[in-house]
């Protein structure tokens, strides 16, 4: 699958989001070996703590059926359309290092109608590992 639909992707789950306090709209699209595409989208709570960011939703559903065989994730994100840069937050990106390899490719727009693409190595390059 190709980057470009990954983020398509991301963009349908996005329309999923409960984010009645921030008014920022994330989705996630997780791209397994085989091709399976996990999505999730964030989902807000007034004590603020308990919030999940779509990328764990999607790392969690998938997880929950088993699969460890990811090879990429599309994130977008935005207060009305997903027109800006939207790069997974810390607690995300310790996720990803639980699950995937260096090689793990992380995909988000630029907010300039570009793409990011990164290796999960060089957006996480100390990751905390047991």
């Amino acid at each position: 699958m190709t980057p470009l639909k990954l983020i398509e992707k991301a963009e349908e789950a996005r329309l999923h989001s409960y984010s009645p306090y921030s008014g920022f709209k994330v989705g996630a699209a997780l791209l397994c070996s085989d091709g399976t595409v996990y999505t999730g989208c964030n989902i807000e709570n007034a004590s603020f703590t308990p919030t999940i960011c779509a990328e764990r939703t999607a790392f969690f559903k998938a997880v929950y059926d088993g699969r460890r065989d990811f090879t990429a994730i599309a994130i977008v994100g935005g207060k009305d359309t997903p027109d800006s840069a939207c790069a997974p937050c810390g607690v995300c990106r310790q996720v990803m290092g639980e699950f995937c390899g260096p090689d793990f490719m992380v995909y988000f727009p630029d907010g300039k109608g570009g793409i990011i693409a990164e290796p999960l190595s060089a957006i996480l390059p100390h990751s905390f590992k047991l």
